[in-house]
């Protein structure tokens, strides 16, 4: 794993966020711009469950997760992958261009990135990433292109799959050898203070589960950042998109760090 390298994951609340500043544009925005003049590669990588549900419902379209994954029937999947691979991940790449950035949309699917496979067949259209190519990726880095991924997959018989969006960031930060930094709106996981824990251990983070330190939507943020640690054999982030300036200097203490088991 190499610190110049950052796979950025954001979800679907960052766009509600994108759209508000977009006078400004978001520091994240500004964060990324700083980064790669300081000659880090980085990837963003995005979801968007919040705009999917939204959609499906304007479709009059039943929806509902399993487990944290949604179930996606494959007759979904014209809607789910216009929301991801379309209006999202253009908006985000137009938004990229207007401070100078220069960003190129794709999905797993595009350039052999990565194939997926069916998850179970009780969630229909969901599937598993693993990564295959990292040729256009380096390639586009090694140009001064910023990656910005929709977490849209297919299969070898080319049936597109709705990916969840940490598997994704997982997947391609595994591809390219990465730092792993999982973003939302929230600063990192914090004790019964308020105050913000620096690293966590699997251990630890048992304790505070168990201790109802850490609940709700949390849990699912730590347990994923815990698998994808391991799954990397290296330290994954949480942290917020607000914060992301502070990736920029060399003594900023930023987010709280996952360790592996």
């Amino acid at each position: 794993m190499t610190d110049n390298m950052l796979v950025l994951k954001v979800g679907g609340r960052f766009f509600d966020e994108l759209n508000l500043q977009a006078q400004a544009k978001h520091p994240l925005l500004h964060a990324v711009k700083t980064l790669q003049s300081q000659g880090k590669k980085v990837v963003l990588v995005h979801g968007g469950g919040d705009q999917v549900q939204q959609q499906l419902a304007a479709l009059n379209l039943q929806s509902h997760k399993v487990d944290g994954l949604r179930v996606t029937p494959f007759e979904h999947m014209p809607t789910v992958s216009g929301v991801l691979s379309g209006y999202l991940n253009k908006t985000l790449v137009a938004h990229s261009t207007s401070i100078g950035l220069t960003p190129m949309g794709l999905t797993l699917a595009d350039a052999d990135i990565a194939k997926c496979t069916q998850v179970s067949e009780s969630l229909g259209a969901v599937g598993q990433p693993e990564g295959k190519s990292s040729r256009l990726l380096k390639l586009s880095l090694d140009n001064g292109v910023l990656p910005i991924i929709a977490s849209i997959g297919a299969d070898t018989d080319g049936r597109l799959y709705n990916v969840n969006a940490d598997h994704a960031a997982t997947c391609i930060a595994q591809l390219l050898g990465a730092r792993l930094i999982l973003l939302s709106d929230v600063e990192g996981v914090l004790n019964q203070h308020k105050i913000k824990y620096n690293s966590l251990s699997a251990m630890l983070i048992d304790e505070l589960i168990a201790n109802k330190v850490v609940t709700d939507g949390m849990i699912v943020k730590v347990q994923a950042a815990q698998d994808a640690a391991n799954m990397l054999k290296s330290a994954v982030t949480i942290g917020s998109w607000n914060d992301a300036g502070k990736l920029c200097l060399s003594d900023g203490v930023f987010g709280t760090q996952i360790q592996p088991d």
